[in-house]
């Protein structure tokens, strides 16, 4: 609830606004050209909260984006900040603390974030699938116990799957959890844990029965619990806003009533937390891409060769115009995907991996070509443009490999009557 209310001040604040000032589109405000401005299509009271978010990046994100990513700092004070605004549970429910918003208004404020730090806000997109899957499978106790904490961000969250030895192949995870009396006891061991170290909750997927996908259940850790320790800090190519380590279990008690849900459910449990989490990530990449067309267009504006700036040369005109349609093509298909995803579509799996997919790939192209265009100031850190590079490269990679997106795809295609 803490979290709702600042969200029904900022948005009555908004409508005073808009009523004052005849509804100032964010386009003009931010010198974003029409065609790729992210507000189209979306309510008031959708392009309300996206100007909270987008102002949040610009005065609190983007100012300090390249130190938190050279000095490897996990900025917990400013995400404490963005949870006042109902950023910490964006899409849980509010009798827990929660903003109660959708999945596409989730898009749209995770798209605004990442334009001000893409690292930052991808780790807050998974805190805040972990928060909404305690919400959504935890029972009353689970979920009091945890999400107002969550959604205030005075508690950070990591979601746990991957292991050492299952990547992709998930559903072969070795983590097991022995039931013992009222607890269950955790051996294994968690790899590429965002937030791994730093953050005050886990939510584990284990293994308490057979092979396969039926033998998981999820398990909420939390930190100081006897037996749980952690790897060393990784050494990242981007997101290093984040902290990156691995999760180990030796013997580690947990009680039965932090299991979410029956035992055997786990893997179901993951399963759906990506669907929301690709959509999530999609839109992070979404953000960066934005972030990277304004400022390539912006380098062609002054940038002079041949005695001419480069928005004079036609390949490169080209390039730019390629680009914003790549951007403009990727957030309808993360949008299509998140309203089905919303509304329990039968589509909606293929689709969030269709989302992921495509905007991640293709929002990376963005931004690499971006780098491209501002030569070789490109590569130097004082340019916030390799940094969009740098951090945007792993979300082809992770919540399911982009290989992964085309075998779901392909099975939904080939196995439908």
């Amino acid at each position: 609830m803490a979290a709702l209310r600042p969200f029904t001040r900022l948005s009555g604040l908004a409508s005073s606004i808009c009523r004052n000032r005849h509804l100032i589109s964010i386009s003009q405000r931010r010198g974003i050209a029409s065609c790729i401005d992210p507000s189209h299509g979306l309510t008031d009271e959708q392009k309300e909260f996206q100007k909270v978010a987008f102002d949040f990046a610009a005065n609190e994100m983007s100012p300090h984006m390249a130190e938190w990513d050279q000095k490897e700092i996990f900025p917990v004070e400013t995400m404490r900040k963005a949870a006042q605004l109902g950023f910490g549970g964006i899409y849980v429910h509010p009798d827990v603390g929660g903003s109660g918003l959708s999945r596409l208004d989730t898009s749209v404020i995770f798209e605004a974030l990442s334009t001000g730090c893409a690292s930052t806000t991808a780790y807050m997109s998974i805190h805040n699938m972990c928060a909404w899957m305690i919400d959504t499978f935890g029972n009353n106790e689970e979920r009091e116990k945890f999400c107002p904490d969550l959604c205030s961000m005075e508690k950070f969250a990591s979601y746990c799957l991957t292991e050492p030895g299952s990547g992709s192949d998930a559903a072969s995870l070795l983590t097991s959890a022995q039931r013992k009396g009222d607890h269950y006891i955790l051996n294994g061991s968690k790899a590429f844990i965002s937030g791994g170290g730093d953050t005050d909750v886990y939510v584990v997927m284990c293994r308490t029965g057979g092979k396969g996908p039926k033998g998981i259940s999820c398990l909420v850790v939390e930190k100081g619990t006897p037996g749980l320790s952690f790897g060393k800090k990784e050494k990242k190519v981007g997101w290093n806003s984040q902290p990156t380590r691995a999760v180990i279990f030796e013997d580690c008690a947990v009680p039965v009533s932090n299991r979410l849900g029956e035992e055997g459910q786990g893997f179901n449990i993951a399963m759906k937390g990506l669907n929301g989490g690709r959509i999530n990530i999609a839109s992070c990449s979404l953000g960066a891409a934005h972030a990277c067309v304004q400022l390539a267009r912006d380098h062609m504006l002054v940038r002079k060769q041949f005695g001419e700036t480069l928005s004079h040369n036609q390949f490169l005109q080209f390039k730019l115009a390629e680009m914003a349609t790549k951007l403009v093509a990727s957030r309808l298909l993360v949008r299509e995907a998140a309203t089905a995803l919303q509304e329990n579509r039968p589509d909606a799996v293929s689709l969030c991996s269709m989302a992921k997919l495509f905007a991640t790939d293709e929002c990376f192209n963005v931004c690499n070509q971006a780098l491209q265009m501002h030569g070789g100031y490109g590569y130097l850190k004082d340019y916030a443009v390799q940094q969009f590079v740098r951090d945007i490269r792993v979300h082809q990679i992770l919540e399911g490999t982009n290989e992964v997106m085309r075998m779901i795809i392909s099975r939904n295609l080939l196995t439908e009557s």
